[in-house]
């Protein structure tokens, strides 16, 4: 299945489009129509009431980053982070056997942790500006050889 490894840049770029996508859906009530309803979840789980338009701002931001495929690393460890946060503080209330509660904040953390590790791949911003080995890979790859 060899043949598949051409189409690398264009799944990376489908997997960063479509974590954008969710993010944007699930972080835009939370800067645009944040009632008090909202706030009282946040304050019920033990967040102060002003993280509703952090996690509103991070996700937004995050997905915009994620489309475009610039800061993609710190962007996608930010929200993996975010999404182990609320796994851990919200949707462990029936322990970990209870996958059914929290698979799909895993999902979208470990679909994070995977673009965290691997990058946003040739079709993004970042691989325009900082290139597809930045001085960091170079470095290393030079003390190599």
């Amino acid at each position: 299945m060899k043949f598949l490894n051409a189409f690398q840049p264009l799944g990376i770029l489908v997997l960063r489009l479509a974590l954008a996508l969710i993010f944007v859906y699930h972080g835009y009530p939370k800067l645009v129509r944040a009632d008090a309803q909202m706030h009282q979840f946040f304050i019920q789980h033990g967040f102060p009431s002003y993280f509703v338009g952090l996690a509103g701002i991070l996700e937004c931001l995050g997905a915009a980053l994620l489309a475009v495929g610039l800061f993609t690393r710190p962007v996608a460890l930010l929200l993996a982070l975010e999404m182990a946060i609320v796994i851990a503080r919200v949707k462990l209330v029936h322990g970990v056997m209870a996958v059914n509660d929290y698979q799909f904040e895993l999902a979208l953390g470990a679909a994070c942790s995977a673009l965290a590790t691997i990058g946003a791949g040739v079709l993004s911003v970042d691989h325009l500006v900082f290139g597809e080995g930045s001085t960091m890979r170079r470095a290393t790859k030079s003390t190599r050889d």
